[in-house]
């Protein structure tokens, strides 16, 4: 069984990402701002200041990179 933290955190990337795409959908956002939005997430998050957390920011930082470089996990190029 997946832990509570695993299953909240898995649930708020699929409502943050389905929201992305809703707005782009709608032409409320378009690409060059969500991508940017994406962005500015991975650097609060590699720029992060070191601590207890540092290994948690890096893996944060890396997943949105992830989904900048190759796509969302609700639609893939």
């Amino acid at each position: 069984m997946p832990r509570p933290d695993d299953i909240s955190g898995t649930a708020a990337l699929a409502i943050c990402e389905s929201l992305l795409l809703a707005l782009n959908d709608h032409r409320i956002l378009p690409e060059k701002e969500i991508v940017g939005v994406l962005k500015d997430a991975a650097a609060a998050h590699e720029f992060a200041p070191l601590g207890d957390q540092e290994a948690l920011h890096a893996a944060v930082a890396l997943l949105i990179n992830g989904i900048l470089a190759g796509g969302n996990s609700v639609r893939r190029p």
